[in-house]
């Protein structure tokens, strides 16, 4: 993956889709890619994840690493752009992790009503990264792919359908009366 920074127009486009998304699909070294909640701040897209957020285990993302984000088109819905990363994590108290802290409490949605207690508690346990375009977008309009590039889901436990528990009455069609 290249570090070169992104041309004007690709930086561009990438900081308006991130501007208007409030999810963006996040792939780190590890593991497929998350929808994670961010906010677009001074040339980053930001995250906060940890205990009582959004969780980032699993996905690899570590000061240095890369990664790739997907952002969705605000008007249809559908992926807009997908740019390579760099990851950054700023050290937790410092001046660009304070700013970018105070940016994401700003924006978090049911964050309890002390900003400061917020932000102390990330400090303490979690972790707030910057997803810094890091190259030429590997896809945008006019470079998209043709193929429908869905994911299958993945494998799980979890079912919808099993056998009823006994003891339920039986189920009957419309229009029938119990007997």
């Amino acid at each position: 993956m290249t570090h070169d920074a992104p041309s004007a127009t690709a930086r561009h486009l990438i900081e308006e889709a991130a501007r208007k998304s409030s999810l963006a699909w996040v792939r780190g070294p590890q593991g497929p890619a998350r929808p994670l909640w961010h906010v677009w701040h001074e040339g980053a897209l930001c995250l906060v994840g940890g205990p009582g957020e959004q969780p980032l285990d699993g996905l690899g993302l570590v000061d240095g690493s890369t990664a790739t984000v997907t952002l969705r088109s605000k008007d249809k819905g559908g992926r807009l752009v997908v740019w390579p990363a760099a990851v950054r994590e700023p050290e937790p108290g410092g001046e660009e992790w304070r700013a970018t802290a105070a940016e994401l409490a700003g924006k978090r949605l049911n964050a309890p009503r002390d900003a400061e207690a917020l932000t102390a508690r990330w400090a303490g346990d979690c972790r707030v990264l910057r997803l810094v375009p890091a190259g030429e977008p590997e896809e945008r309009p006019g470079t998209m792919p043709s193929s429908l590039q869905a994911a299958p889901p993945p494998p799980t436990s979890a079912t919808t359908r099993g056998p009823l528990p006994t003891g339920l009455p039986a189920r009957r069609g419309p229009g029938r009366r119990p007997g």
